[in-house]
């Protein structure tokens, strides 16, 4: 599933994930149409110039008792008004404290009625949601109960366990260490990422079928995998002898009195009747039940206060029913990896066994966002302070981006009033274990010289460790790149800010790790030789170093003017060839008929292929299928293509050799240009790759 981590168009696949349906079909519609400007040589924009998202909810902040009323005024207060402004048909908050459930609230509708029929009420006790990627929670506590009781390790090849071979390029054992923690190595996985109809999915053929490539040495470069969360649960469904979804209902769901709630796909027929629908606006017609085609990566569906149940056991409190022993769960929450892997990438926060780091004001957070095509929660706990909170909202909204400030405006507008920072910022810092850093950066930053040499080191354009790099999807890294960009006082403009959809300005804390000035984002990189290799966000995403030549500013220009000559000359060869028959002329001498023919051939295929692949791609990460016949193809059009450099070129040297005239030998020149410069993209992105497995 997707994750509300990632805010890159390219985790409008996650959380395929990217990657928001609202950000998904925000993150397509971007593809479209950076595709076609491409083709037809048009600019495209930079990621300064995407669409505004709406600007964040306000919320009240400072400091207020938390009890029931108090809380229940506030949402009250916020979240009517907020959805519908937003677009967004209902929504349910539930929140946890000291041991028992403080509130559950339920706004709007999970029945709009925009088919017929009368609208429903969302009813905070009964109506059941989707938490997408929420649901590598309940993965993440499986595989921990069966670490307690010694049937897994955490630090054994998964290999022992499995009854298939996974990919892998590098030496380094796979571990469910790194499945948890996203550092596996895998990877983006789009296809079968979410589909409908009323097929259960079988578990081992989503995961042995076309499995994703391994492409980052394991425990080095955080990439947020669905693919590696679903191995951890097939490997629990293979040690215990049941199947996944059967294992969780009976020692996850039950025992925490999670009556209401399934990994089952499609729905019990007691539950389907109490399923809100998903919606891409609360003006929209509703859409299918979403079939998960990686159940464990998140295919829960939950009830609000069953949700509230799992927080509490998650918390460990009495009574909740027991998912952990004390010990479990504290290795559970704490930070996974550390330097020997990761090194001064461990100076961010860092994933835990499942849970992300997301402390605020000094207080230690750990959570978990999630979306579907529709449905978009975030669930967090404070485990210092016994509290948790989780939020799910069923409709995308009216732009790609609408759920976001709206959960940013609860949960940290929750913190704030809550639990605000106290006067020596020190909260719950040393017990987050990352969260150090960020809360004690005043007293640390580093000197302004310095600052301004690592700013130059760190400026360059920059790409998601979460994409794809060995097929024709490799083409999103154009689309996706983050500039950093030195400020001559030393600090860093980022532009997408990690884990955001504006631009933001961070300033350095500590060598080599930043925070978002006037925010509480952290980030940190790791370098050699003085060129940065790699810069963590939120725990599991990674900015990589992007080739020059791929850079949006380079390769899309190149592309689109190549386009174009392409499309200029596929025309113009037909209308002179009907102004000569008209003139009664012939071709010059030496123009060769087959060369021409062949040269012809190769640039219509050629801005076929971009069409295509620009079509395909949208296709894609609308979460379609696209056939294999159909991939190859347009990679037949593409070898074509490549193919006509070499008549292409024998027509340059046929009309310099006998003296064609300058406009003849620049238009042939031009058109070889355009026809190598293609080409080569088109190895380089791997639109030519062997696989087209997506």
């Amino acid at each position: 599933m997707f994750s509300s981590h990632d805010h890159t168009p390219t985790e409008r696949p996650d959380d395929p994930a990217p990657g928001r349906a609202g950000r998904r079909a925000l993150a397509a519609l971007g593809v479209l149409t950076a595709l076609a400007l491409t083709v037809t040589g048009a600019p495209a924009a930079t990621a300064a110039e995407q669409p505004t998202p709406p600007p964040p909810v306000s919320a009240p902040s400072g400091e207020h008792a938390l009890v029931a009323s108090d809380v229940d005024a506030w949402l009250d207060g916020l979240l009517p008004a907020a959805l519908e402004s937003a677009s967004i048909a209902g929504g349910v908050v539930t929140v946890v404290h000291d041991g028992e459930i403080l509130t559950t609230r339920g706004y709007g509708h999970s029945d709009t009625g925009t088919t017929g029929g009368e609208a429903v009420p969302v009813d905070p006790e009964r109506t059941l949601f989707r938490p997408g990627s929420v649901s590598k929670l309940f993965t993440a506590t499986a595989v921990m109960q069966l670490v307690e009781s010694g049937d897994l390790d955490l630090d054994t090849d998964v290999a022992e366990y499995l009854d298939f071979d996974v990919p892998r390029r590098f030496d380094e054992p796979i571990t469910l260490r790194y499945l948890l923690t996203h550092t596996a190595g895998f990877e983006e996985r789009v296809g079968g990422l979410i589909g409908f109809g009323d097929q259960p999915v079988v578990l081992r053929d989503a995961l042995a079928t076309d499995p994703p490539e391994q492409v980052y040495e394991p425990g080095t470069v955080p990439a947020y995998s669905n693919y590696g969360n679903a191995l951890a649960g097939y490997i629990v469904e293979r040690v215990s002898g049941v199947p996944f979804e059967e294992y969780v209902e009976r020692n996850v769901l039950e025992p925490t009195g999670m009556t209401s709630s399934t990994f089952a796909q499609p729905l019990p027929g007691d539950l389907s009747d109490r399923m809100s629908h998903g919606y891409p606006s609360s003006d929209a017609a509703p859409g299918q039940f979403e079939i998960v085609g990686t159940p464990p990566a998140g295919s829960l569906t939950a009830s609000a206060p069953d949700m509230a149940r799992f927080m509490l056991a998650q918390l460990g409190e009495p009574g909740a029913g027991s998912l952990l022993e004390p010990e479990t769960l504290d290795l559970m929450h704490s930070p996974a990896l550390d330097e020997s892997t990761l090194g001064d990438l461990a100076a961010a926060p860092r994933m835990t066994l499942g849970f992300f780091d997301e402390s605020r004001n000094g207080h230690r957070i750990i959570g978990h966002g999630g979306d579907t095509q529709f449905f978009h929660s975030h669930l967090q706990l404070y485990p210092e302070e016994r509290t948790g909170i989780f939020i799910s909202l069923n409709s995308s909204g009216d732009d790609g981006y609408a759920t976001i400030p709206l959960r940013e405006a609860v949960l940290q507008g929750f913190t704030d009033r809550y639990f605000p920072a106290d006067d020596a910022g020190t909260g719950s810092a040393d017990a987050a274990g990352t969260a150090d850093t960020a809360t004690t950066a005043d007293a640390a930053v580093v000197d302004q010289d310095t600052a301004r040499e690592h700013a130059a080191i760190a400026e360059g354009s920059y790409v998601s460790s979460r994409g794809v790099r060995s097929n024709f999807l490799a083409a999103l890294d154009l689309l996706s790149t983050t500039q950093l960009t030195a400020r001559a006082d030393g600090r860093l403009l980022i532009t997408p800010g990690p884990g955001a959809t504006t631009p933001a300005l961070y300033e350095e804390i500590a060598p080599w790790v930043w925070r978002e000035v006037d925010g509480q984002r952290t980030i940190a990189m790791r370098v050699a030789d003085d060129q940065v290799q790699a810069v963590v966000y939120e725990g599991a995403f990674t900015l990589l170093p992007g080739e020059p030549a791929r850079a949006q500013g380079v390769a899309l220009p190149v592309l689109g003017a190549s386009a174009l000559i392409l499309l200029v000359a596929a025309v113009a060869w037909p209308v002179g060839a009907i102004r000569r028959r008209v003139r009664k002329q012939s071709l010059p001498q030496g123009t060769g008929r087959v060369t021409r023919i062949l040269t012809k051939v190769a640039a219509l295929s050629t801005v076929l292929a971009l069409v295509g692949w620009a079509t395909v791609v949208t296709v894609v990460m609308g979460l379609q299928d696209v056939s294999e016949a159909s991939l190859r193809q347009l990679q037949v059009l593409q070898a074509i293509g490549a193919l006509g450099v070499v008549p292409a070129v024998l027509q340059v040297v046929g009309a310099v050799r006998h003296r064609h005239g300058w406009r003849r030998v620049l238009g042939t020149a031009l058109v070889v240009l355009a026809l190598a410069a293609v080409a080569w993209y088109a190895v380089d992105l791997r639109l030519l790759a062997p696989s087209v497995s997506y």
